[in-house]
């Protein structure tokens, strides 16, 4: 049935369509309401009918003169530039050509499609009817927008655009209605390009001057004319998003596959032959994915860089789901505008306007550190000339600070970090990727051993895990209505839940059950990096409220140095530079070091840890904002020590079995966070070295002990896990000693009783646009990690290049 809206000539000529029995078209219906005096003469006529080969000849003659005052029509959408509208479609005899139409339909300032050409499609009796109609059984079966006549055109009957390669030339121009464009077709197109074996006639088809209209595309008020938003084809970003409608992520719904295809591709958890830990767009319904879109949204950074497109954000999606996806499928190479513009395949001037817009789009997500980021040189500097100049002033004489890794035990062991926790989005994974270095997945299998050498049930670990983990619950669900005047450490908290669960449930946990608890409570530390006694019942697991790195755990087995000597590449590094001052009372900021030295600079990164701003080791004038120092001393500086040792053999490997890791129950409350669980830190199986590691108040028992004396105690404790056989002596080992570490004095951060996740947003805030921070300390949502400390450079180094 037809609605008063897709007739021609609007409610009045449908209403007297309804009443004529003659089937007069719609155009003519037209025609008649839209010429007053017509109307007029044809009504006087009918009331004094001359004879009938009179009435013929008169009537024809006053048409000629009508038409001879109408050889054209203006477009009736207000604001359009064309003044005499041409008929792109040219899909009915009858069409108008740039003549005389009853109605032209606007699709931007420059396409127009005659009223002839609808009838042409529209009409079932019509030749094109059924053309429109397979079309728009397609479109309805995939996407969610309405089938109209006018998207049949945008998305059927629009001549493609296409810009000549020639960088002397770069100019637009339309093809002709049978050629269809591809991406091979876009990135090698040049002027009088030879299409079917014919060659277009002239010597130098560049000198041809551009289509008027194309200037046109690159004003504001162009896109606002616009009927309807670009749907791409054959989009890089299809395969991720098989379980969206294709027009709410900027994708056509007649180039989309079947709802078959759609539904096995939603059951894959990645993009075939992409890697598993690339998974940049959230699927429906799914969250709690960190570094992921959505890729029918914007985000509200992206509102706030592209105002012009939250009425409509169909365009920006389209580009920045091409982009993302683009990116994913080769992050080796630095993805450009030239490289992504092939990719846009849409159909009339939106074209061009897609385009243009790709080189703003993607220069903000470069920016944001979305993509060209990693290992990747990128070779166009974001920052203008005189901002180029970067140098890293650093106070060891090696890069890296709590990334620190140690080869001298025949493997490599990360005296700091070394670990990465969920994979799939994390940048750490990304680098890997980019650099063609294999991560090894850690397993889940971490079996408990008792001093005295007995493996502890499974299922008595599960039944503690499963207590322990209410305790947390009850804890979560008791800060809930606390102030942070109300908190209280975490410890005191775990206890007093802990006993009025004894209390009220009735139950006795046994001996080993007890023991097995405090191996939780151990690992519940290290996570910390402190005493409970320190940490934030109220904001313990702060991050926890953001997404987080879902996926698998993996050790970097060549450690992170690999990854970092990468990023230094071409970068002035002082080492042996100990910053001792930061002077930004004046234009520009002075550093001073500890030698004296000075430099000047528009903008200062200060990524120092924790610790070292605690203790005021730089000379901030004027000072830090009191705000800043408050949050500053509202976190906690955890410690934590690691011990590694080279064995002539493997003794563990019957007994654990191929697994990566296994756990040591303490034998007391008081031997908690000695040795709580030891590491394979050769998965293959050749090299025979286990790291360990020391929490909670096992760190101040360590302190004091020269290495020999903590190896000495982790062999006791070895051998008591193993006791049923021979433990060789260690051919080699190391200690680390973070806590007397002077350009670190810390591992990572926690919130301390009292405070708040937000102090982490604090430090991360600028002082006056000068001296900006960064490190996992400045990172809420990812704080503790290298992953952390990393994206908190990203962001400082969009924040500066924005400014």
């Amino acid at each position: 049935m037809l609605t008063d809206a897709d007739y021609p000539g609007g409610a009045s000529a449908a209403r007297r369509a309804k009443k004529r029995s003659s089937g007069e078209s719609p155009g003519d219906g037209q025609a008649l309401r839209s010429s007053g005096r017509q109307v007029n003469v044809r009504v006087k006529r009918a009331n004094n009918p001359p004879p009938g080969q009179s009435k013929r000849k008169a009537t024809d003659t006053e048409e000629e003169d009508d038409q001879s005052e109408k050889k054209y029509r203006k477009c009736e959408k207000a604001g359009c530039s064309a003044t005499y509208p041409v008929c792109f479609a040219s899909a009915s005899e009858r069409c108008a050509k740039n003549g005389y139409t009853s109605r032209w339909y606007h699709l931007s300032c420059g396409e127009h499609f005659c009223n002839e050409c609808f009838d042409h499609y529209y009409r079932s009796h019509k030749d094109g009817y059924e053309t429109y109609a397979s079309w728009k059984k397609v479109w309805t079966s995939n996407g969610k927008s309405e089938p109209s006549l006018k998207a049949f055109m945008a998305d059927q009957q629009l001549p493609f655009w296409v810009q000549c390669t020639k960088p002397d030339c770069r100019k637009w121009r339309q093809l002709t209605k049978e050629i269809q464009l591809t991406t091979s077709l876009a990135a090698t197109y040049r002027c009088g390009m030879k299409f079917n074996n014919i060659k277009s006639e002239g010597p130098d088809q560049c000198s041809q001057p551009e289509d008027l209209r194309v200037a046109e595309v690159i004003d504001s008020w162009w896109h606002s004319m616009l009927i309807l938003p670009p749907l791409f084809k054959d989009s890089p970003a299809s395969p991720f998003l098989a379980a969206y409608y294709p027009d709410c992520v900027g994708m056509s719904p007649s180039g989309s596959p079947s709802n078959d295809l759609i539904h096995k591709m939603w059951l894959l958890s990645s993009v075939p032959g992409l890697c598993p830990y690339f998974q940049p767009f959230y699927q429906p319904n799914e969250c709690g994915k960190a570094l992921c879109v959505r890729p029918d949204m914007m985000e509200l950074d992206e509102l706030y860089e592209f105002p012009e497109f939250s009425r409509d954000p169909t365009m920006y999606l389209a580009l920045r789901n091409l982009i993302l996806a683009s990116w994913h499928r080769d992050c080796k190479e630095v993805l450009t505008p030239q490289k992504c513009a092939p990719h846009v395949i849409v159909r009339g001037l939106v074209r061009v306007r897609c385009v243009q817009e790709m080189d703003r789009v993607l220069h903000f997500m470069t920016r944001k550190g979305l993509i060209n980021t990693g290992v990747l040189a990128v070779k166009q500097p974001l920052l203008p000339e005189k901002h180029r100049s970067v140098v890293v002033l650093e106070a060891r004489d090696r890069i890296g600070g709590r990334v620190w890794d140690d080869t001298s035990l025949g493997v490599t062991v990360g005296r700091g970090a070394q670990i990465v926790n969920g994979c799939v989005n994390n940048p750490i994974a990304m680098m890997c990727e980019q650099m063609g270095i294999k991560m090894h997945k850690l397993g889940e299998r971490c079996d408990l051993f008792q001093e005295g050498g007995r493996v502890t049930d499974p299922a008595i670990d599960k039944r503690m895990d499963f207590h322990f983990n209410a305790i947390l619950d009850v804890v979560s669900e008791w800060r809930k209505d606390k102030s942070q005047s109300q908190d209280t450490p975490l410890g005191e908290k775990v206890q007093e839940v802990y006993k009025n669960f004894l209390q009220e449930s009735g139950i006795q946990f046994s001996e080993l059950e007890e023991k097995v608890l405090q191996f939780h409570l151990s690992n519940l530390e290290y996570a910390c990096g402190s005493t409970l006694d320190q940490v934030s019942a109220r904001s313990w697991d702060h991050n926890e409220f953001f997404a987080q790195f879902s996926g698998d755990h993996t050790l970097l087995t060549k450690g992170y140095s690999v990854l970092l000597q990468k990023l230094a590449e071409g970068l002035d590094i002082r080492t042996k530079c100990p910053v001792q001052a930061i002077d930004y009372s004046g234009d520009v900021v002075k550093v001073t070091s500890s030698n004296g030295s000075q430099w000047t600079a528009q903008k200062v990164l200060v990524t120092v840890p924790l610790t070292l701003l605690q203790k005021n080791l730089i000379q901030f004038n004027p000072p830090l904002p009191e705000r800043k120092l408050k949050a500053i001393h509202s976190l906690g500086a955890g410690i934590i020590e690691k011990i590694a040792l080279q064995f002539p053999y493997r003794f563990w490997d019957n007994k654990i079995q191929g697994a990566d890791y296994f756990g040591h129950i303490p034998p007391s409350p008081d031997k908690r966070g000695m040795f709580g669980v030891f590491y394979d830190m050769d998965p293959q199986g050749k090299q025979s070295v286990l790291m360990s590691v020391i929490t909670g108040d096992a760190v101040p028992a360590v302190r004091d002990m020269e290495d020999k004396e903590v190896v000495d105690e982790c062999m006791k404790v070895l051998r008591e896990l193993f006791k049923e056989q021979e433990v060789p002596e260690p051919l080699s080992f190391f200690v680390t000693r973070w806590s007397k570490d002077m350009w670190s004095q810390m591992s990572y951060s926690f919130v301390k009783t009292g405070g708040s996740g937000e102090a982490y947003d604090i430090l991360a805030e600028d002082v006056q646009g000068k001296v900006f921070f960064a490190g996992e300390a400045t990172n809420r949502h990812f704080p503790q990690t290298v992953t952390g400390a990393y994206l908190s450079g990203v962001r400082e180094a969009s924040k500066m290049a924005a400014v």
